[in-house]
């Protein structure tokens, strides 16, 4: 009896032991599953994010560009009235008009998209920049202002007018920092008119960054980047500002269906983005003048020079008074208004319509 008793011990003690095993092997393979489980959706968050951002960087560059092209014959007009540049003695002012008429003469009708290749060589980064990061700034805000992503996207992503300003900001200058060579030649393009005979000073954006750093040295490329810098900030903010405290004011509807709410949508882009541009441009409008006039100093047929940003400042002040700042501010507004309402518009089309392939 004993012995027997103690065979059935040891086969009890036996299959306890095979049973903490196998629980064992079954919990270990049941948390190496879940550990990849969640390396997996880490991995595909993160591949999803990565192509998001790209979609939205893609979209934000093509409706920049879609902008600017539209835009370019009121920007060659603002460009010329901003800078002086156009040919008629120093410290003429000539009307939008006049403007328009010596284009045509001196350059012909594709003078009004004169540097219009180097805009768009640098809006599509530029553009691109500023609403994908002002998207990803705006997200981070709303984290911090609602708590929580979801909370954020509950609140259908509305932000306070000064987060809103915040994020558009930041975008506009992280966007300046990356592309300022870029446009520093573009306003050298644009904001000369060609000499006797047609005679352009630049032939192209590539060249104008080549002849500039070879004749003015690598450092000329950065010339005006202070008020630049400075002048993003408020620019991009204001806009985007703008547009935030319109989206709150007029909230979306979704009645009409998916096609009639990505229409709705689309139109009070447009709208809030025209309003955003021109409020934007007309506020910022002297720190650009100073922005160009910074820009062209050195260049080819141009004398005048600075010291500095405060020193352009007193200069221009001292030789024309304060209506120098903002000369070119009325053809702006115009350019403005519908520039802006097609970069909002074109970024909400199609952001709209590429929301399924990622």
């Amino acid at each position: 009896k004993n012995q027997t008793l103690e065979q059935l011990n040891n086969q009890q003690c036996c299959n306890i032991d095979c049973d903490v095993h196998l629980y064992t092997t079954m919990t270990a393979a049941s948390n190496s599953e879940s550990t990849l489980q969640r390396k997996e959706t880490v991995t595909s968050k993160a591949a999803h994010g990565a192509a998001d951002m790209t979609r939205r960087m893609v979209c934000g560059g093509l409706a920049g560009m879609i902008a600017k092209t539209a835009t370019n014959p009121l920007d060659r007009i603002r460009m010329l009235s901003q800078t002086g540049e156009h040919g008629a003695a120093s410290g003429t002012k000539l009307t939008p008009f006049q403007l328009y008429r010596s284009i045509l003469q001196n350059e012909g009708i594709l003078g009004l998209w004169a540097g219009n290749g180097a805009n768009l060589l640098r809006v599509f980064p530029a553009k691109s920049i500023v609403f994908s990061t002002n998207d990803f700034y705006r997200g981070c805000c709303g984290y911090l202002y609602w708590g929580s992503a979801e909370a954020y996207l509950e609140n259908s992503g509305q932000l306070p007018w000064a987060l809103s300003f915040l994020s558009g900001g930041l975008a506009g200058m992280t966007a300046s920092a990356a592309t300022y060579p870029l446009d520093l030649a573009r306003g050298r393009i644009t904001g000369k008119l060609a000499g006797p005979g047609g005679k352009k000073h630049y032939k192209g954006i590539v060249n104008t960054v080549l002849v500039t750093a070879r004749e003015e040295g690598v450092k000329a490329l950065y010339k005006g980047v202070t008020p630049t810098l400075l002048g993003a900030m408020p620019y991009e903010g204001i806009k985007f500002g703008t547009v935030g405290i319109l989206e709150k004011a007029f909230p979306k509807k979704n009645d009409g269906g998916e096609d009639g709410a990505i229409t709705s949508n689309v139109m009070r882009k447009v709208i809030f983005g025209g309003a955003g541009g021109a409020a934007a441009g007309l506020l910022t409008y002297p720190n650009d003048t100073v922005r160009r006039l910074l820009q062209l100093q050195g260049s080819k047929g141009t004398t005048a020079h600075y010291s500095g940003y405060w020193d352009c400042v007193r200069k221009t002040y001292a030789k024309f008074g304060v209506e120098r700042f903002y000369r070119g501010a009325f053809i702006n507004i115009i350019r403005m208004a519908p520039n802006t309402a097609i970069q909002f518009g074109s970024y909400e089309l199609l952001k709209q319509f590429t929301a399924g392939y990622f």
